[in-house]
């Protein structure tokens, strides 16, 4: 398919960018990597006049890490989550998960703002902000805000970003103690059928402090606070794990899709939990 005709901008700031979306209003859209909207351009499901490219905008790219936290541009790249060493000994979870991503070719051109950013209940990263407490920094016509990862998401594709607003940055404090994100799929590169991101810290036998948060099991990330208050203070003995799981349960939505039935779903989501747990609490 090709898409429709459109007007297309290339900004080489935040604020020229702001400027064109304030224009032209919901007939403009800002495009990072492109990996979900150009392809809904192609299907005619996104007819849009005006397209806002983000590549040429060098203050949302760059990696920093300072004293216990971390900051990362929007058009950070897969990729370039992947290569960072001082991101890696801040975050390494970063890098797990990034590795889990569709394929290299996507790596080196998708983008952690256009990940977090379109509000897809299936990409990856926002179910990890929410397990890291990541704020979103967020720059439109009237300054700069910050919105919490685990208050950003609305429903499918429906966030708290304003349509003449740009997420700028992702903030998040670095981490401490165990980690692990595991995800089942179909095959190499493809969404999750279900995944679960997990912090653990130990203080002696016992858990001291942890999060949880599922991926493409809602048409939001969840954060699962019940998964959480079941681990905190236990050994993270099976009865824990069971717990954790249970209340797991009663915070996803899934729906049966291709990737298949409810109850699959929940099946999957209870297995990578249980693993994601117990492979955190492994190098806690």
């Amino acid at each position: 398919m090709i898409p429709g005709n459109f007007h297309y901008h290339r900004p080489e700031s935040v604020d020229d960018a702001v400027a064109i979306l304030a224009k032209y209003g919901d007939e403009a859209r800002a495009v990072a990597g492109g990996h979900s909207l150009i392809p809904m351009m192609k299907l005619r499901m996104a007819d849009l006049a005006h397209v806002v490219d983000l590549q040429a905008i060098g203050d949302l790219k760059g990696i920093t890490v300072d004293s216990s936290t971390v900051t990362i541009g929007a058009m950070v790249t897969q990729h370039e989550l992947i290569a960072s060493e001082p991101l890696a000994q801040a975050a390494p979870i970063i890098r797990e998960a990034s590795l889990q991503i569709a394929d290299p070719q996507v790596r080196y051109v998708g983008t952690i703002g256009g990940n977090v950013a379109n509000g897809d209940p299936g990409n990856d990263m926002p179910a990890l902000m929410q397990c890291l407490d990541a704020t979103f920094v967020l720059t439109g016509p009237n300054g700069t805000r910050d919105v919490a990862a685990r208050e950003f998401y609305e429903a499918a594709y429906f966030t708290a970003r304003e349509d003449d607003e740009l997420l700028v940055a992702i903030r998040f404090p670095a981490t401490q103690g165990g980690y692990a994100y595991e995800k089942q799929k179909r095959k190499i590169g493809d969404y999750a059928t279900a995944a679960a991101a997990v912090l653990i810290e130990k203080d002696g036998s016992s858990c001291s402090a942890a999060s949880v948060a599922m991926t493409n099991l809602s048409d939001v990330p969840v954060y699962c606070q019940g998964a959480i208050d079941a681990l905190i203070g236990s050994t993270l003995d099976a009865s824990a794990l069971d717990a954790a799981v249970a209340a797991m349960q009663e915070a996803i939505d899934p729906q049966a899709d291709n990737r298949g039935p409810v109850e699959f779903k929940r099946h999957v989501a209870g297995i990578m939990l249980r693993r994601a747990i117990e492979r955190a609490a492994s190098r806690a």
